[in-house]
């Protein structure tokens, strides 16, 4: 009896582990990550984070980006793939004037927020957004699990990039000064 207890435990064992290393990653695979980083090179080819960098003025913000906002819209190439990007710089702390980004904006960014429209079928549910969010350094911010934001970030949470986003009409973008198509 002990033997069989002992192998049904390394049977459970293997088989939850088999399944385990199966599922896919929600967000921040291998795969996302790569992906990520592909997209930083282009906006910073283009000019859109980096230390060379073009700016606008910013406008007043609110949590979960920032106090206050600089947000590019254009289009980008992937992978022979082109789509709309939304580049969003998060800056802060809590009562910082646009004057005061303008003056100094590296000592006031937290964060850059991204959208990525990628090839249809990526994620058909969320008009096939790629998501990612940048420390100013270029590398991918974490959860506190340890898992980067970058692919279908918190896709099927209560919270995150997707599930706030959901309550945006139409195209899953807030701003409504600018119709993507």
């Amino acid at each position: 009896m002990k033997i069989t207890a002992i192998a049904t435990a390394l049977a459970l064992s293997i088989s939850t582990s088999a399944t385990a290393q199966t599922m896919p990653m929600p967000f921040g695979s291998p795969e996302d990550k790569a992906y990520a980083q592909l997209l930083w090179d282009v906006m910073e080819a283009a000019k859109l984070v980096g230390p060379e960098m073009v700016h606008s003025r910013p406008y007043e913000g609110t949590d979960p980006h920032g106090m206050m906002l600089e947000t590019f819209y254009t289009t980008a190439t992937i992978d022979g793939h082109a789509g709309d990007l939304i580049v969003k710089r998060n800056y802060g702390p809590a009562g910082v004037s646009a004057d005061e980004v303008l003056r100094n904006p590296d000592a006031h960014l937290g964060a850059y927020t991204v959208m990525f429209r990628r090839e249809a079928g990526y994620d058909s549910d969320n008009q096939d957004w790629f998501w990612a969010k940048y420390l100013p350094d270029g590398a991918l911010d974490k959860m506190p699990d340890g898992m980067e934001l970058a692919g279908l970030v918190a896709k099927g949470m209560d919270e995150g990039c997707i599930a706030c986003h959901t309550a945006a009409t139409g195209d899953l973008v807030f701003t409504s000064d600018h119709l993507m198509k």
